[in-house]
């Protein structure tokens, strides 16, 4: 149990990262709102990834749509704070 919490902050981390970079300026915060972004993000994919009917467990796919999530959430997070992105 404790390996599979440590292997979703990892993940969560890395898709966190991953959506910053591809929506920069999105919202403050640091490493530790990247990880959240990321693994909230990852199940709003993981329900993406299952509302257009997948079922399988794919590394590929699930990095994919929970990168989606997580670009889906920080628009909705700049959408809400009223920030800018810095060009």
């Amino acid at each position: 149990m404790l390996w599979t919490i440590i292997v979703w902050i990892i993940f969560g981390l890395i898709v966190g990262l991953v959506a910053r970079w591809l929506v920069p300026g999105a919202v403050g915060g640091g490493v530790l709102t990247d990880i959240i972004v990321g693994i909230v993000g990852a199940l709003i994919g993981g329900f993406i990834y299952r509302w257009f009917g997948h079922g399988g467990l794919d590394p590929l796919w699930s990095f994919i749509y929970a990168l989606i999530g997580a670009v889906l959430l920080l628009l909705l997070l700049r959408a809400f704070s009223g920030r800018r992105p810095a060009v």
